[in-house]
């Protein structure tokens, strides 16, 4: 039964994905755009090149928001892959960032040995 379920949810998921293959491209594009703006903002040196790079990533970032359909379709490639995994009897790992907790006196510490060399 429980491969069963997960069949069909795969199925469910894979179809929602493969509809929403348009809204995915497009929002890939978006952050193609929004890369390159990102990216030749940082390295221009003349404020007419700044201008325009802006406006290239601006042009990205408002074409990505019109693509809030996209995160349903990057939803069901998670959702696939988590079934995936589950399928194989996988433990399934989802990457998170865990906050480093550093003691200020520890801090002080290693600065000071560094400074009394």
């Amino acid at each position: 039964m429980k491969k069963f379920l997960l069949l069909t949810g795969g199925i469910i998921a894979a179809c929602v994905a493969l509809a929403l293959i348009g809204p995915l491209a497009g929002l890939l594009f978006s952050g193609l755009l929004v890369a390159l703006g990102m990216h030749f903002y940082i390295s221009s040196k003349s404020t007419f090149g700044k201008i325009i790079w802006f406006t290239v990533g601006l042009i990205g970032v408002l074409s990505a928001v019109s693509n809030i359909p996209a995160m349903i379709g990057l939803a069901a490639i998670a959702i696939i892959y988590v079934i995936y995994k589950k399928w194989n009897n996988e433990d399934v790992k989802i990457p998170t960032i865990e906050a480093k907790e550093e003691d200020p006196f520890t801090n002080f510490e290693k600065e000071w040995s560094n400074l009394t060399k």
